[in-house]
Formats: C-alpha cells, sequence, structure tokens
C-alpha cells in the first residue's frame, strides 16, 4: 500500500472545528458498544456530526472481508455477528433523538447472506423503538439476489449502496467488487421496490476524468438511481491510496449541474459531501421521506 508524503490539504479543505460538544454523542456509542463509520473510516465530517448528536452506525463488526485501497476500516479476522445489536442500534437512535437514522455495515463475504438478514432486523429494530425513518448504506452481498431481497423487504425510506469510483479504477481503488455488480443491485432494488429510493455515491480525486464520472452517473440512471452523491476523496492513513488531485469547489458545481441534468431527483456536489453527510436533509429536501 501507498507510504508515500500526504498532499498538503487545500485552502478550502481547511475549516474550524465546530465549537459544540461531541461528548453525548461519544458516550452513547460508547455505552451501547456500538461502531461508526464516522470513526472507523475517519471521515472529515464527525466533529460536526456528532455535535448535532448523530452518527452513522456501522454493523457487523470493525473488520471487514475486503482490501479497498481508499478505507481505513480493519481488515482480517471477522467478528462474531452480535445478536443484541439492532436493539443497541435502536437504543441509540432513541437517545439521540435521531429521527433519521443511517445504518451502514462492513463487508462479511464470509458470511452467507453477507449479513442481509441482520440488516433486516435492525431497520425494524429502529423502526419499531423510535419511528424514525431509515436509510441504509449496504455492501454488494457478493450480488446474493435473495439477500438483497432481504433487505428490500425491511422497507428502508432510502436504499444506498455506494458506486465509489469508476469502472477503469476498480482494481486499485475497489478491490474484489465488480461495477456491473453494483449496477445489478440498484437495478433490482428498484425492480422489486419502484417507490423505494435509491442512492449511490462516488470520490472524486484518485485519477477519474470528468467524462468518466458523467459516464458513471449516466449508468446509474439507467438502472433508476434517484439521488447521487460527489466527493473529496480524503487518504485515511499513511497506507491507503494517495490523492491524485484535490478538486476544487467550482469544479464539484460543475460536475453536480451536469449530473442534475441526467435527471436525479437529487445531486450533492462538493469537497466534503459523504453519502451519509446531512441524509436526512438531503432525502427530506427532495421529498424522498417526510419528517
Amino acid at each position: 500500500m501507498p507510504t508515500e508524503k500526504r498532499r498538503r490539504l487545500p485552502p478550502w479543505l481547511k475549516r474550524p472545528l465546530p465549537s459544540a460538544e461531541m461528548t453525548f454523542t461519544s458516550s452513547v456509542i460508547d455505552d451501547l458498544r456500538l461502531e461508526t463509520v464516522c470513526e472507523s473510516a475517519k471521515c472529515p465530517n464527525r466533529n460536526e456530526c456528532w455535535s448535532q448528536k448523530t452518527a452513522t452506525f456501522m454493523i457487523l463488526g470493525n473488520v471487514c472481508t475486503r482490501p479497498c485501497g481508499f478505507c481505513s476500516v480493519p481488515r482480517g479476522k471477522t467478528e462474531q455477528v452480535e445478536h443484541d445489536e439492532p436493539e443497541r442500534v435502536a437504543e441509540a437512535a432513541l437517545r439521540l433523538g435521531l429521527k433519521y437514522v443511517v445504518i451502514t455495515c462492513v463487508t462479511r463475504d464470509d458470511l452467507p447472506d453477507g449479513g442481509a438478514d441482520h440488516f433486516y432486523k435492525c431497520v425494524l429494530a429502529v423502526r419499531e423503538k423510535t419511528g424514525a425513518q431509515v436509510e441504509v448504506l449496504t455492501s454488494d452481498f457478493l450480488g446474493n439476489r435473495a439477500a438483497i431481497s432481504r433487505v428490500v423487504e425491511a422497507r428502508p425510506d432510502v436504499f444506498n449502496h455506494n458506486t465509489e469510483t469508476v469502472p477503469r479504477l476498480y482494481n486499485r481503488v475497489r478491490r474484489n467488487a465488480e461495477y456491473q455488480r453494483t449496477l445489478d443491485l440498484l437495478k433490482q432494488v428498484k425492480d422489486e421496490a419502484p417507490d423505494m429510493a435509491t442512492k449511490s455515491g462516488l470520490m472524486l480525486g484518485l485519477g477519474e476524468t470528468m467524462d468518466e464520472v458523467l459516464e458513471v452517473a449516466a449508468d446509474l440512471r439507467g438502472v433508476g438511481c434517484d439521488m447521487l452523491t460527489l466527493g473529496q476523496y480524503l487518504q485515511p492513513t499513511p497506507n491507503n491510496l494517495p490523492v491524485e488531485r484535490y478538486v476544487p469547489p467550482e469544479e464539484f458545481d460543475l460536475i453536480g449541474e451536469q449530473c442534475r441534468k441526467l435527471g436525479f431527483t437529487m445531486v450533492a456536489s462538493g469537497p466534503f459531501v459523504r453519502s451519509s453527510y446531512h441524509a436526512g436533509e438531503m432525502a427530506v429536501a427532495e421529498g424522498h421521506v417526510r419528517m
């Protein structure tokens, strides 16, 4: 993995830390023994989100079965699925007062269903305990159609699965994943639940071209994807892929405009955009959910 010196951040990626306390969110997460993608993936928005008493829950442990070049989540021997985790996620959502809950996961290729039934139980537990809207951000389940259907059966308000990058870069960025498999998953969700909002996201700055990004966006619209997020890739650790380029805000604006013309109901495009960042506000603004 790359160990070269990291690029200096440009001015538009520097911002003051929020002054509000993060202690309450941290105490809830710690008390209920939960994982969050905010911590495991070293999200640059963690301080802001936790200060506002919101977090993205990461289920099925903190060890992933895939060696993606962009991700800092640990790889190795996976952990036993904790069967009380759905109730703990629901309790955390209740304590934090969340009206919109985002649940993601590590990839669990070691499980027969990739953890799909666990996702199903988490969605139902959160909804029963809090009445909150739920967005899932899933793995590709190795293309297991029955597993995908199981998550759809839980009727999440938004079904998110990230494309991450352009097909040319998959072998380097998203190893053991397949571009067509991602498109097939999103198409299956839309075929089975036409009224369910679907969503995907890409990271920019890994060596892609604007034309390639627009081609991916067109492919996503071709399978009925409703919402798209575009954000700057930031190298989480020296062992992850280096940043090839910092995309300036005006270029994010331009590519976002081009993607909107393809017919997405929502395109969020900017350096700090992440698939679950302000996810509830985005879904509400475009009428996909009500809160």
